[in-house]
């Protein structure tokens, strides 16, 4: 398993989060390949991190509307 450092690494909220501050995740760019994820409620907590094409097809089937709650 690959660790990669995440102490510098600048997060963005998803424009998918919603407006009242609760269900947030953030994502860290500039990983070659990898998408780092985490609670934005919890920052110093773990991230998750996804291959760039998993995380993709993740993120077309949310737009998509195939996933259910």
């Amino acid at each position: 398993m690959r660790r990669i450092d995440l102490s510098l690494a600048t997060w963005r909220k998803s424009s998918y989060s919603n407006s009242d501050g609760g269900e947030c995740i953030e994502v860290s760019d500039g990983h070659p390949a990898l998408v780092p994820v985490r609670d934005s409620k919890d920052p110093n907590g773990p991230a998750l991190i996804f291959e760039a094409a998993a995380w993709s097809a993740f993120v077309s089937a949310v737009k998509a509307g195939e996933l259910t709650a």
